[in-house]
């Protein structure tokens, strides 16, 4: 009777194990679920951004890893290229790993820039980022979509962990995005100040 409890126990902790990889197997890209069992969808933003900088700057800044070359120690590899269409796989810390996503990125030069998931860590996303010109420069505007599947269970992480998780990264990127714009903006006025 014992052995059979010893038995049970082990095949009790390999499932976990199991069940645990598989978890952050998703959660990091590297597997890819997309079944539409019980999917909810989640909102994500709207995050609105007031750059002192040129609406072209922006945007030109925004494309450059996937219509030009990618900067030294970005997490962009891209994987087709069109004028106005690119494939390309993104590297995003999260916590302790990092999630692999893959998507198709659509421009609409100067004002428009929208990211379709294609693979990663959910089945379905969709982010749209927006450049208005004004007086001070540019009002950029993020916005989204994620679907997340397995009913109740999607709905609560969807709800208390991804879009927390995604929303963060974005205002990181954002923050970062402001800050050397912005640098560029005042380095180009001080070269040519007429």
């Amino acid at each position: 009777m014992t052995a059979l409890w010893i038995a049970l126990g082990v095949m009790a902790l390999l499932l976990l194990l199991v069940a645990a990889g598989s978890f952050l197997l998703l959660a990091m890209g590297r597997m890819h679920l997309d079944l539409g069992w019980g999917r909810s969808l989640h909102e994500l933003g709207p995050i609105t951004l007031r750059i002192e900088a040129p609406r072209d700057m922006v945007f030109e800044m925004i494309s450059a890893p996937y219509l030009g070359r990618a900067p030294e120690g970005a997490d962009i590899d891209v994987i087709a290229r069109d004028r106005s269409l690119v494939v390309a796989a993104h590297l995003t810390k999260v916590h302790f790993y990092e999630a692999r996503t893959v998507e198709a990125v659509e421009f609409e030069p100067p004002a428009r820039v929208v990211f379709r998931h294609l693979t990663g860590p959910v089945p379905q996303a969709v982010e749209e980022f927006v450049l208005d010109a004004n007086r001070e420069g540019t009002e950029l505007r993020y916005s989204g979509e994620v679907g997340i599947d397995f009913f109740l269970l999607g709905r609560l992480a969807g709800r208390y962990w991804v879009r927390k998780q995604w929303e963060a990264a974005v205002r990181e990127h954002l923050d970062d995005l402001k800050r050397r714009a912005e640098d560029k903006a005042r380095h180009r006025k001080a070269r040519n100040p007429a």
